[in-house]
């Protein structure tokens, strides 16, 4: 590929990362007007984000697979497609139960592209400029977190809820046209290859019990029946996945990548870290909200933090991680995502919000030193033929690990109030800001331990990493 159509190629994924970015957030700003516009409940409405998150990540393996066999450009220009109809079907949706099952085909598009996206870049940029190109989605990812909400609003506002989704028509042709004229067709298609159905279908279902249990056990109880039922069907379905592809002569998973130590021990960092930086995603809003007494804007504008931290540090250190090597950066990169932690958690009423949004931004700077180098170094160490799968690993490693961080932190948040309040508080918002602080220690407290236990997997991954590229001692002569 020559030097100008690399970064037409760049521009082609980013679009789709930022697109599907930010469906998956411009939504949860509709809620409410969602009930009032179809005369219905949050309970079912709610399915409108869930349907598309579940279906995304439930599907993310099979699509990376896919794209493994038929080609990746293939299946980053249907899921393209397949999103932008799937947008303006949900924009004229007639009923909610309608607009649920759109938001299913969307986030199958969203899979293929997020998918193949990422493997799509490793083979159109140099390895040597691997980390720069990863790094760059990372910016995109941070934008599409930013955008969704503040769009999201804008957009309700002044033209309706239609409009959070006829948005993504013009982006999605224009995805389109910068894939078409920027990457060539690939030739990777192995027609002797039999896709694993079975398998495909056991990790779907295990996926989906485990994170609809994580998702819905805050709300149901940890003890429901219900709960008990999905973690325990996901075992059942996790273990029969792990012996069917062991067993499958074409698995849709190799097993075998997960021997190479750089690969399996970065991918073990990510889901750690992912848990931790979660209880932030859940807590911290709730704290400018409950304790300092913030409106929704100052809330969110000093939200904004992060993401931006995280924008401008996630290119510029994917290009060290070219130049020195990912080891240092990604530790570095967790001892300063422990360090932002630790330091939001001796955060009381009475700290100067000034204090806190520091924190803030080196948490943004802590996850995009780690973030570019660690994807460099997974996707790295993953077989060709298998990158696209490879790609969807990291996607689910994040989606997982943010789902049950979430819940692990509503856990730990709550109990902590409670023993503070002497018993239970009803609702848990209405405790004193005090104890709600109290709580809110703790829990950034654990978080900062598991950045911390992310250190390692992240150090022995690289150190095995270190010793792979190490030239071979010539023999020594007698």
């Amino acid at each position: 590929m020559n030097e100008g159509r690399k970064w037409w190629a760049l521009a082609a994924v980013g679009t789709g990362v930022l697109v599907s970015t930010i469906d998956g957030s411009i939504v949860n700003i509709a809620l409410n007007t969602l009930v009032q516009a179809f005369a219905s409940n949050l309970n079912v409405v709610e399915w409108v984000v869930l349907g598309y998150l579940l279906t995304l990540v439930c599907t993310l393996l099979i699509m990376g697979r896919l794209g493994d066999m038929y080609g990746k450009r293939r299946m980053y220009l249907i899921g393209f497609a397949l999103f932008t109809i799937a947008s303006l079907l949900c924009a004229t949706a007639p009923s909610i139960a309608a607009l649920i099952g759109f938001r299913v085909l969307q986030g199958i598009g969203a899979a293929m592209i997020q998918a193949v996206g990422p493997a799509l870049l490793v083979t159109a940029f140099p390895a040597r400029e691997r980390g720069m190109a990863l790094g760059a989605i990372g910016s995109f990812v941070a934008a599409g977190i930013l955008i969704g909400p503040a769009l999201g609003g804008v957009l309700l506002q002044y033209v309706g809820w239609e409009a959070i989704f006829f948005v993504n028509l013009p982006i999605g042709v224009l995805g389109w046209w910068l894939t078409i004229r920027s990457i060539a067709p690939d030739h990777t298609t192995r027609p002797g290859q039999r896709f694993d159905l079975i398998g495909a279908v056991l990790m779907a279902v295990t996926l989906f019990c485990l994170l609809l249990g994580l998702t819905e056990g805050p709300l149901w109880g940890w003890g429901d029946s219900r709960v008990i039922g999905l973690f325990a069907a996901s075992l059942i379905g996790g273990i029969l996945f792990v012996w069917w592809e062991w067993r499958h002569p074409q698995p849709m998973l190799q097993l075998r990548m997960f021997r190479r130590l750089a690969f399996s021990l970065n991918l073990l960092a990510a889901l750690i870290l992912f848990l931790g930086i979660s209880f932030n995603l859940l807590l911290t809003p709730l704290f400018f909200q409950l304790v300092y007494q913030f409106d929704l804007q100052r809330t969110g504008l000093m939200l904004m933090a992060l993401p931006i931290a995280l924008s401008l540090t996630s290119p510029i250190s994917g290009r060290l991680s070219d130049r020195f090597g990912p080891r240092v950066l990604t530790i570095v990169g967790l001892l300063v995502t422990g360090c932002a932690l630790l330091g939001l958690s001796t955060t009381t009423p009475v700290t100067p919000p000034l204090q806190m949004l520091s924190f803030l931004i080196l948490l943004g700077f802590g996850v995009g030193l780690f973030q570019s180098p660690n994807n460099s170094t997974v996707l790295g160490n993953a077989p060709p033929e298998a990158l696209g799968v490879a790609s969807g690993l990291l996607a689910v490693v994040r989606t997982v690990g943010q789902t049950g961080g979430i819940a692990l932190a509503g856990a730990i948040w709550a109990s902590q109030i409670f023993a503070l309040n002497g018993g239970p508080v009803t609702p848990i918002t209405a405790a004193p800001p005090p104890i709600l602080a109290g709580g809110y220690d703790i829990a950034m407290r654990v978080a900062a331990l598991l950045a911390a236990i992310a250190i390692v997997p992240s150090l022995i991954g690289g150190y095995a990493l270190q010793r792979q590229m190490a030239p071979a001692r010539p023999p020594v002569a007698d």
